[in-house]
């Protein structure tokens, strides 16, 4: 059954002095989710945001929060942005602690649990866990910056994931995340994408709802 393309403009990219205003702005450009991309430092050597700005986003959107948690012990940083807000919870199968325990308990929290994986890690190793997760987000640049251009091997594990959910009769979202434009989503949705991750793209076109209707006119 075909799944609904969604489009998750990325406040990574944003004006990070206007938060509330850009998310407001993406709402109303069309985006169907905001990803809001965590990173701790550690697990990617970057240093994003925290959960009180999550709970301003989530006071600013209506849009389901996407969160993608780069941190190196999603199990202790899972329950704080489960009460800041956050709709979607991605963590990483690399990361350390109980990588199962925790998908598990942000489907109890009642939360939608994601799994993602660094452009270097194969499909293989997220196998035993596609059962536990409603959305797969494959890098499709190395995590910890934006801005970087598109791997476009990452296409093969896009493939390889929808060929697993057919096989294994699960239900679950592939998500993109890293480099993707105009350009490049068509050829991730042919690949068996249909959750959408963008942000400089999106952000800093000079019209984002111009932006993200070529994104699904792409596609």
């Amino acid at each position: 059954m075909p799944r609904p393309l969604l489009i998750a403009p990325s406040i990574l990219a944003a004006d990070f002095g206007q938060f509330a205003e850009e998310a407001a702005r993406a709402e109303a450009a069309g985006g169907d989710w905001l990803h809001v991309d965590v990173m701790d430092g550690h697990f990617v050597p970057n240093l994003t945001i925290g959960p009180d700005v999550v709970r301003a986003l989530r006071k600013a959107t209506k849009l389901p929060l996407d969160v993608h948690l780069m941190v190196e012990r999603p199990d202790s940083f899972a329950p704080v942005f489960v009460e800041a807000g956050a709709d979607w919870l991605t963590i990483h199968v690399e990361s350390q602690g109980d990588v199962a325990g925790t998908l598990r308990a942000i489907r109890a929290s009642g939360k939608r649990p994601g799994l993602s994986f660094k452009p270097a890690t194969p499909v293989s190793a997220l196998e035993p866990l596609l059962g536990l997760v409603d959305l797969v987000l494959v890098m499709t640049v190395n995590p910890g910056f934006g801005g970087q251009d598109f791997i476009e091997s990452a296409l093969d594990k896009v493939k390889a994931l929808a060929v697993l959910r057919d096989e294994r009769k699960l239900d679950f979202h592939i998500e993109v995340d890293g480099g993707i434009t105009a350009r490049t989503v068509g050829a991730c949705v042919r690949a068996g994408a249909n959750a959408i991750v963008a942000g400089t793209a999106l952000f800093r076109a000079p019209d984002m709802a111009r932006a993200i209707a070529a994104f699904r006119g792409a596609c």
